[in-house]
C-alpha cells in the first residue's frame, strides 16, 4: 500500500498536545479530518471541467488512516462489488475482485487504497488541510471546555487575570487541582463598579454560562455582580450554613446601580430550624468578623442580613430594615400589594437613596410595597379605594369569561354526525335506535317497568308528531355513532333478560 510520508508526525501530534492542552487522540482525529479536506481539495482540483460532479456526500465513503511509525499517512475507499461499474469512486466490478479474492459476491463491500503520490496532492492541497486542521483543533477545544465545565457552571472559581479587551476582562479559571488553565470573560455588565483589576491579579469569579457553539473568544461567561457570589461566600465563612443549621431564603442584589451616586447593595434573607440559633447574628459574627470578610470580597458593598418570617407582613418590616416600620397591610394579597406605614423621620430611610431600599425589599420578599407616613394615611379612604379597585376587577374578568364563551361558543362547529341518519327516516317514521335509548335511559333512572310501559307509547306518538323535537334532541346528543351502537347492544341485553320488553318495543315502533 502507497502512502504520503509526513517527516516529524509523532513529534508534531505531542507538540499540538502540549500547547492546546488536547488529548493526542482528538488531535490525531483532527488531523484525519483535515487530511481527508485536503485529499477533497485535490480531487475537485483535478475535475475543474466537470462541474457539480461531487456532492456532500460524495466523500463520505472515504477515509484516512495515520501511520504515526512510519509517519504517513493512506487514503482509503470503500466500494460496493457490482456486476457493472457506474461509479468508479464508489464502485467495483466483480471480476477484478475475484482475480484478488475468488469468494467475493456482488453486494459486498471492499477496502482499497487510493492514496496519490505525494507531488500529484498539490499546494492547494495542502493549504486546505492546514486550514481545516486549525479550525478542527479550535473545534476540540470548545468541546472540550464545554465538557470539563459544564458540571461546574453556577459555581465560585478562582481566577487569574490575563488581560483586558475592550471593556472585558479576560480571567484564566482552572477546573481543579493541576488542571489547565482556560480563559473566561468578565464582561462590563458583570463586574463591579469598585473593582480594580490589575494584570496577574486573583480573584473570585461566579461561572454564569458555558457558551455552546463555534463562536469566537473565550467559552466561559463568569461574574462579579451575580447573587450567586454572595451566596458561595456567606456559604464559605458561615458554617451553621454549611451544616444546614441556617439556610439562605433569598437573596436581592444590586451590584451596578442605575445612578453612579448610590453604591452597590445586597439584602439577604436567612433562616433556621434550630430554635436556639440567631441565623442573622450567625452570618453576621462576632463584632461582624464574618460578613466583614463578605464586605472586603466584594469591595466594600453594603449587606443587609434580615430574618425571614413566614408572615408577609413581618417579612415585609424586616426586609425594610435599617427603617423601623409602624405597621404593614396587605392590601391586596392575591396581587401581592402591601402599604407600609412609617413615621415621618423614618420615611427616608424606609425609601433608601433613588429607592434603592424600597425597591430591594419588594425583590427579595415578591411583594409590591407602598410606603406612606402613618400622620396622614388616611385607612378609610385607602381601603374605599381598594374596594372599589376589587369589584371593578371582578366586573372586568367576568365580562371576559362572558366574552371568551361567547366567542367558544360561536366557533364550536356544529355536530351533523346524525343529519344523514336521520335522513333515512320519514317525517313519520321513528329511529329504531333513539327509542331503544330512551328504554335505556328510563330503565337505569329507577322507573319501574310499569312507568317504562305506559311512557313509551307517549313518547313515541310525541316523536312520530312533532319532527322540530326529535331534531333538537339528536343535536344535543354529542355522543359519536360508535356510542350509538354500544347502547343499542346495551338495550338488546336488557330486552333479552325481560320478556315484557319485548311487547313494548313491538308498541314503541
Amino acid at each position: 500500500m502507497s502512502m504520503v510520508r509526513l517527516t516529524g508526525l509523532q513529534e508534531m501530534i505531542d507538540g499540538i498536545s502540549r500547547e492546546r492542552n488536547l488529548p493526542k487522540t482528538a488531535v490525531e482525529a483532527a488531523l484525519r479530518e483535515a487530511l481527508l479536506k485536503g485529499y477533497e481539495r485535490y480531487r475537485r482540483t483535478q475535475s475543474l471541467d466537470v462541474r457539480n460532479i461531487f456532492d456532500e456526500t460524495y466523500f463520505d465513503n472515504f477515509d484516512v488512516e495515520l501511520d504515526t511509525e512510519e509517519e504517513g499517512f493512506r487514503v482509503l475507499a470503500t466500494k460496493s462489488i457490482v456486476e457493472e461499474v457506474a461509479d468508479p469512486d464508489h464502485e467495483i466490478a466483480l471480476s477484478d475482485v475475484q482475480e484478488v479474492a475468488a469468494e467475493a459476491q456482488l453486494g459486498d463491500t471492499v477496502i482499497l487504497d487510493v492514496t496519490p503520490d505525494r507531488d500529484d496532492f498539490g499546494r492547494m492541497a495542502a493549504i486546505q488541510t492546514k486550514q481545516v486542521l486549525a479550525q478542527k483543533l479550535r473545534d476540540q477545544q470548545r468541546k472540550l471546555i464545554q465538557e470539563e465545565f459544564q458540571e461546574l457552571e453556577s459555581t465560585v472559581l478562582q481566577g487569574r487575570i490575563l488581560r483586558f479587551e475592550r471593556q472585558s476582562v479576560i480571567v484564566a479559571v482552572t477546573s481543579g487541582y493541576s488542571q489547565p488553565e482556560v480563559e473566561a470573560e468578565l464582561p462590563k455588565r458583570e463586574q463591579l463598579p469598585n473593582d480594580t483589576y490589575r494584570a496577574n491579579g486573583t480573584i473570585k469569579v461566579y461561572l454564569k454560562k458555558v457558551c455552546e457553539g463555534s463562536q469566537r473568544g473565550p467559552q466561559l461567561l463568569v461574574s462579579r455582580a451575580d447573587a450567586g457570589l454572595v451566596v458561595y461566600l456567606f456559604a464559605n465563612e458561615v458554617p451553621e450554613i454549611e451544616d444546614d443549621i441556617v439556610r439562605i431564603v433569598a437573596v436581592a442584589r444590586e451590584a451596578n446601580p442605575p445612578s453612579r451616586h448610590v453604591g452597590p447593595r445586597t439584602k439577604i434573607a436567612v433562616d433556621t430550624v434550630e430554635r436556639d440559633v440567631d441565623p442573622v447574628g450567625a452570618c453576621i459574627g462576632a463584632r461582624g468578623s464574618r460578613i466583614q470578610v463578605v464586605v472586603n470580597e466584594l469591595r466594600g458593598e453594603k449587606i443587609d442580613v434580615i430574618r425571614w418570617s413566614p408572615d408577609p407582613a413581618t417579612y415585609i418590616a424586616n426586609a425594610l430594615s435599617p427603617a423601623r416600620v409602624v405597621e404593614v397591610r396587605l392590601m391586596n394579597p392575591e396581587e401581592r400589594q402591601a402599604h407600609v406605614l412609617v413615621g415621618d423621620d423614618q420615611l427616608s430611610l424606609a425609601i433608601g437613596k433613588e429607592g434603592q431600599n424600597v425597591r430591594l425589599a419588594a425583590r427579595l420578599t415578591g411583594w409590591k410595597i407602598d410606603i406612606r407616613d402613618v400622620a396622614k394615611y388616611d385607612r378609610d379612604e385607602e381601603d374605599a379605594k381598594m374596594a372599589s379597585y376589587l369589584a371593578e376587577r371582578e366586573a372586568a374578568l367576568a365580562l371576559a369569561a362572558a366574552e371568551a364563551a361567547d366567542d367558544f361558543a360561536e366557533e364550536e362547529p356544529e355536530t351533523d354526525d346524525f343529519a344523514d341518519e336521520d335522513a333515512e327516516f320519514s317525517p313519520g317514521e321513528i329511529d329504531p335506535s333513539a327509542a331503544a335509548d330512551d328504554e335505556t335511559d328510563d330503565e337505569f333512572d329507577g322507573d319501574d317497568l310499569e312507568d317504562d310501559q305506559e311512557q313509551a307509547p307517549l313518547d313515541s306518538a310525541a316523536d312520530a308528531d312533532d319532527g322540530d323535537q326529535e331534531e333538537d334532541d339528536q343535536d344535543s346528543d354529542d355522543s359519536d355513532p360508535d356510542d350509538l351502537a354500544e347502547n343499542d347492544s346495551a338495550d338488546e341485553d336488557f330486552d333479552g333478560d325481560d320478556p315484557d320488553s319485548e311487547a313494548l318495543d313491538q308498541e314503541a315502533n
